[in-house]
């Protein structure tokens, strides 16, 4: 069985290198993208999991991104955004995303969403 594989997308080099260490360490398989176009293209090229995805990115933005991945995929969409507003999380979820981390977040708890959407996933494709 292999590992799943989860895309991570963070202008932030810090923040990219971080999370994805993390993930590694819990054995999963990361790709990571600085922006969107690359990000959409690992997407088309590679079987993902999950995705991992800031909003503010330079070129096209996350909130784009996020709708061009949700035109032909369901894969699990956690997104990451320093907004804090109430109205930017329902859009953000109104749009495909299935959850929503503000930055600051704590490593701990980003791994334990990581893990909860994996479970639904899992669930969701046993009932399938």
């Amino acid at each position: 069985m292999t590992n799943p594989t989860i895309l991570v997308v963070d202008d932030d080099p810090l923040i990219l290198k971080f999370v994805s260490a993390n993930l590694r360490a819990r054995d999963f398989d990361v790709i990571a993208a600085e922006d969107g176009e690359s990000a959409l293209k690992f997407f088309t090229e590679r079987k993902l999991d999950l995705v991992i995805l800031d909003i503010m990115l330079p070129g096209t933005d996350g909130l784009e991104v996020c709708q061009q991945i949700r035109k032909s995929s369901e894969v699990p969409i956690i997104m990451l955004s320093a907004k804090n507003d109430l109205t930017d999380k329902i859009e953000l979820l109104n749009l495909g995303a299935d959850d929503y981390l503000t930055k600051p977040f704590a490593i701990d708890e980003l791994l334990a969403r990581v893990a909860a959407v994996m479970r639904s996933q899992q669930q969701e494709t046993s009932l399938r």
